[in-house]
């Protein structure tokens, strides 16, 4: 009997695999880290065929730690980064640069081009994005203009453009070149009012149509896999969803006003606002939260560019730490920070700032500072900017939350949790499932292969570990934030050019 789903989460820094059962119990994991390509400054990089071989091994291995057999999954729901943009050749199917990653800043100049001549407002009404690097369609723009061909072949159509589900998919399938509305709504390049790529900017941004992959519902049966991949079975891949995306599923956000913050390389808040979009007039993102069934339901977000990856500069660069998991007791030996704030805007700043050009600042200093303030204030960092971009979506939606749902890695750490809890003054829900992002992808596939019956299912199989409550006074907690607000001023447009 089919009673297994396999999630693949593919991730800035590693690949990960679940396999749930049809209660939505985890059975296996897998992870596998691939390397990271630091090109340039502020250039990030990935290899798509590393992608690719440690997601499948990474799939490979959970399946065996389950101890099942791959002809026991009924679906796969695939979830992964967020636009991050490949180019490959269609008739070899082999990529023509490496993936240009998310982070990566070198399309900053295109963006500022287009704000100066006027294009904001435009791509806000029809994507609900603003122009920055940090989305697809500038990646695309750089690798036709600077990859030898690139342009003479996207004209022909003989390139295929995609988000990393889309080239996942496209490795499993042999050859699909399909995405879901969530991913489509990430690059910059697709209107969430009609559901379609918009002519207007595809002209705008000189992109050609042929490119683009085709877009199903978050729900669809997208393909099935090669049949040796996986023993023989040709297996439906039946939901895909962008990380953040998967999450809001996988915490049972269904309901407009529930929001949900994931922990990663970044952090991403987003609130659940149904069927009708927000605009933000604070800095923030609109973007569909999903598409179930041909119906979009949509969210406000913000997008934080580092966080647990300022973590990994404490124990990477600066060797600090050993590992990140000693972060919080290194952090906790000391009360407080004594006056030390870090501002880690080492790719700019995201939501709700978006300052491309902010780089990263520590401030505070004294002969008495040590590593233990210096790990307490990164960790802090992380609380402060989530403070700014969830007090903007309460303005923006007019919904006051009283909790927050919390997964990712750093999220296991109790002092960030409790320190996250005090500067929002609200109470913090950690899950017993930390794989929020997979679990969503697997509700997904649960949902296009009958494993559940309908979304209303999904709240069912949410379960609480901790609830983090709100200690600090609020004289200190405004203290703490006008000092940041201070030391966030400091770190904004260092890196601007030269006039």
């Amino acid at each position: 009997m089919k009673q297994y789903i396999l999630a693949l989460d593919q991730g800035t820094s590693s690949s990960r695999a679940v396999v749930f059962d049809s209660d939505f119990h985890i059975k296996g994991f897998a992870q596998q880290e691939f390397p990271q390509i630091y090109a340039n400054d502020s250039w990030v990089e990935h290899d798509p065929e590393e992608i690719w071989k440690s997601q499948y091994y990474a799939a490979l291995r959970a399946i065996r730690y389950a101890g099942i057999r791959p002809q026991e999954i009924a679906s796969i729901g695939i979830t992964n980064q967020r636009e991050t943009t490949i180019l490959w050749d269609r008739k070899t199917g082999k990529p023509i640069y490496n993936a240009i990653v998310w982070m990566c800043r070198r399309t900053s100049d295109y963006c500022t081009r287009l704000k100066e001549e006027g294009y904001t407002e435009i791509i806000r009404q029809k994507t609900g994005l603003i122009p920055d690097s940090y989305f697809s369609a500038t990646k695309i723009m750089w690798l036709l203009d600077h990859i030898p061909g690139a342009r003479e072949k996207a004209e022909k159509g003989d390139l295929m453009f995609g988000t990393v589900d889309s080239w996942l998919l496209y490795r499993l399938t042999g050859g699909a070149h399909k995405t879901d509305y969530t991913n489509a709504a990430r690059t910059m390049l697709f209107n969430i009012h009609s559901g379609r790529f918009d002519d207007d900017l595809l002209e705008l941004l000189h992109i050609p149509a042929s490119l683009l992959p085709e877009v199903l519902p978050s729900n669809s049966i997208f393909g099935y896999t090669q049949p040796s991949l996986f023993d023989g079975c040709s297996l439906p891949i039946g939901g895909i969803a962008g990380d953040q995306h998967a999450a809001l599923l996988g915490h049972g956000c269904l309901a407009p006003g529930m929001a949900k913050n994931t922990y990663g390389t970044g952090c991403f808040l987003l609130m659940n606002t149904g069927t009708t979009p927000i605009i933000s007039q604070k800095g923030l993102l609109t973007t569909i939260a999903f598409n179930l069934d041909g119906t979009s339901y949509y969210a406000l977000e913000g997008s934080i560019f580092n966080a647990g990856s300022t973590v990994q500069w404490l124990r990477d660069e600066l060797k600090i730490l050993d590992s990140s998991a000693q972060s919080e007791a290194l952090a906790a030996s000391v009360p407080d920070t004594d006056g030390v704030y870090i501002v880690p805007a080492f790719s700019g700043l995201g939501a709700p700032y978006w300052d491309m050009y902010a780089r990263g600042l520590m401030i505070g200093i004294t002969r008495n500072t040590n590593r233990a303030h210096i790990t307490r204030a990164v960790l802090e960092s992380i609380a402060f900017q989530v403070h700014a971009v969830l007090q903007a979506m309460q303005e923006d939606s007019g919904c006051i939350l009283e909790a927050l749902e919390v997964d990712g890695g750093a999220c296991a750490n109790n002092l960030l949790m409790q320190f996250q809890a005090d500067i929002l003054n609200k109470q913090i829900i950690r899950p017993k499932n930390p794989e929020a992002t997979a679990l969503g992808a697997a509700f997904l596939a649960g949902l296009s292969s009958g494993i559940l019956n309908s979304p209303a299912d999904i709240a069912s199989h949410s379960e609480v570990e901790a609830i983090f409550i709100p200690k600090m006074q609020e004289d200190q907690r405004n203290k703490l934030l006008f000092y940041w607000n201070k030391a966030v001023s400091r770190a904004a447009h260092w890196a601007e050019p030269l006039s």
